[in-house]
């Protein structure tokens, strides 16, 4: 084994180590962190290192669509292009558009869910990740399990059923017909189960756990109510999270934008260990949260919208010292939603110099971290 080669292993296991700790609420070498950019500059590179360094946390994802082997491109019109893609959605996009339009879904109004069938989960090329050829793909992995607290992610129940439905209309099944909507949702979360079992084991992701990204909340609130939650979607998620744990999943994390708070007891009574991102503006408070769910994991908690945009660098500082403090006996990864171009280079530097300076927690620690997080 060269020297590179032993100092990626070692990378590694810092970061599934010190993730493992704050997760299972046990005093982690260092704070680990979960930073994800929009914007990442050539000066930010040469001041604070490479992009990856400001994340412990990585996720592995399949192509999960309910509909993978009709995506195709459709036809090209002027500056439009229409695609079908592996959820069954007709797409318009523009190459200088950050958003698409969805013109169709597969389930529409009058669906007769019995009817409906969904592809294999076991289809191969769902697991390439869009490699295409499956030796890139391995040594992208491997690469990433190199680096990071890898999770296998897939969607869930409520925001990939509105991919097959329609937002808007599975909203309204969910107000109108109960029956329909849980129908929907439960073929749809047996899908997911499915594709998540299976990157679980070609992964080989067992003992990191998985990721479900299912945002169903605006700033002030959940998009539903909690009734319609406990009704409709706490039996799902109490279900996947039986069978992921049953196969061996060490850790199931739940990422959701917005407003979550009135589903967080559901959510815990459901097996759920942790919660990202923990978005401030949306009033996610991360000590409340500690407060009222002791044993609830977070990844996130730092405001990146208005603390980290607006500052002054003095109040980031004082706020990471706060979250350092929050996560010193576990129970914390700490990170932001996003970075974009709005945060200015000596805000990001007031945030994560002071988690490089204060977040080594194990004193015998300190110079080999310190080393990693300067290299």
């Amino acid at each position: 084994m060269n020297e590179s080669t032993a100092l990626a292993m070692q990378d590694s296991e810092d970061s599934v180590r010190v993730v493992r700790d704050a997760l299972e609420f046990r005093r982690p070498a260092r704070i680990p962190r979960c930073n994800f950019f929009l914007h990442y500059p050539p000066e930010w590179r040469e001041r604070f290192g490479p992009e990856e360094r400001h994340t412990d946390v990585s996720v592995w994802v399949a192509t999960e669509g309910a509909f993978f082997t009709r995506a195709r491109r459709v036809k090209e019109e002027g500056e439009y292009v229409y695609d079908v893609d592996a959820w069954g959605r007709l797409i318009r996009s523009r190459s200088d558009a950050y958003f698409s339009e969805i013109l169709e879904v597969p389930l529409g109004p009058g669906v007769d869910p019995d009817s409906i069938e969904f592809d294999s989960p076991l289809l191969a090329g769902r697991y390439l990740q869009n490699f295409g050829d499956a030796a890139a793909h391995d040594a992208a992995l491997a690469e990433a399990r190199r680096k990071f607290h890898l999770f296998a992610k897939i969607g869930g129940p409520f925001h990939r059923t509105s991919f097959v439905r329609g937002e808007v209309q599975f909203l309204m099944d969910l107000a109108t017909d109960v029956p329909l909507a849980r129908t929907l949702a439960e073929k749809v979360a047996d899908h997911l189960v499915a594709i998540g079992l299976e990157a679980l084991r070609r992964y080989d992701l067992y003992d990191t756990g998985i990721w479900i990204g299912d945002d169903m909340a605006f700033n002030q609130r959940p998009m539903f109510s909690p009734r319609i939650f406990e009704e409709v979607f706490l039996p799902i998620y109490r279900s996947m999270v039986a069978r992921f744990r049953e196969a061996g999943a060490r850790f199931v994390v739940l990422h959701s934008d917005g407003n979550i708070t009135p589903f967080l007891e559901m959510l815990v009574d459901a097996g759920i260990d942790a919660i990202n991102p923990v978005e401030r503006r949306a009033g996610m408070d991360p000590y409340a949260i500690r407060r009222r769910f002791p044993r609830l994991s977070m990844i996130g908690g730092m405001c990146n919208t208005e603390l980290l945009v607006h500052g002054p660098a003095a109040a980031i500082r004082d706020e990471t010292r706060r979250l350092i403090e929050l996560g010193r006996e576990g129970g914390l990864v700490l990170g932001t939603h996003t970075i974009s171009a709005e945060v200015c280079t000596e805000h990001l530097a007031a945030y994560v110099e002071t988690l490089d300076e204060e977040g080594v927690l194990e004193a015998e620690d300190a110079p080999r971290l310190k080393a990693r997080q300067l290299g």
